[in-house]
This record gives structure tokens, C-alpha cells and sequence, in this order.
């Protein structure tokens, strides 16, 4: 298993951004396509605990965010941030980056740098 984990989106320029720093820095990954193997609770639940930021953070709120018509401050807590990504898997911002028991949204992409030093 490698030393780090990455919820990628290979669509995503931010998430081949990340991958890219890291293999030119010879970082060996494991690299789990969220979109095909959507995260569980408790890997939700995992990130969540790992990540500096805010639940909401974790909720892209884009273009489909929109067309579902939902409202941000409707997700800002954790089991809410969870129970929209596990039916929308697609709303979790990308890539999630970790490394043991921490781990970064990698937006920018040199984000991942932080996991390194």
C-alpha cells in the first residue's frame, strides 16, 4: 500500500494537477476513482476528521449543485456534508490527498505539497 491516497477525478485539471506533482517527486500513490467507487460513510467520515477545513469545504458547489437546486447554507455541518455525498458523489470537491491520518482538498493542485514537507 502506498504512502498516499488520492480521490481523484481524471476529468478534473486540479486532480491530474495533483498526481502530476506528486509523481514527478517520485511519490508512489494508490488513486481510487471516486466516481466508480464513491466513498461510504465511513471514509467520508475519515476525510472529514483528516481535513483542516470545514465540512462544507468537501461540497462543490457548482453547476450540478445548482441543477439539484440546493443552497449552500444548507451544508455546512458534518452529517449533512455526508448525507448529500453519499447520494451526489459527484459534489465532493477534488482531489482529496492523504497521507497517514492527514489530508488536504489539493486546490490548488500544489496543496499536496503540504502532506509532504
Amino acid at each position: 500500500m502506498s504512502e498516499i491516497l488520492v480521490y481523484h477525478n481524471p476529468v478534473c485539471s486540479k486532480s491530474r494537477g495533483a498526481l502530476d506533482i506528486l509523481g514527478e517527486r517520485g511519490v508512489d500513490t494508490d488513486v481510487v476513482e471516486y466516481l466508480k467507487a464513491p466513498p461510504g460513510r465511513a471514509a467520508l467520515e475519515r476525510i472529514l476528521d483528516a481535513i483542516p477545513d470545514p465540512p462544507a469545504e468537501l461540497v462543490r458547489t457548482d453547476k450540478r449543485f445548482d441543477e439539484l437546486g440546493l443552497e449552500a447554507e444548507d451544508y455546512t455541518d458534518r452529517e449533512s456534508v455526508i448525507t448529500l455525498l453519499l447520494e451526489h458523489p459527484e459534489l465532493m470537491q477534488r482531489p482529496v490527498v492523504f497521507r497517514g491520518g492527514r489530508a488536504v482538498i489539493a486546490r490548488p493542485s500544489e496543496k499536496v505539497l503540504e502532506l509532504l514537507e
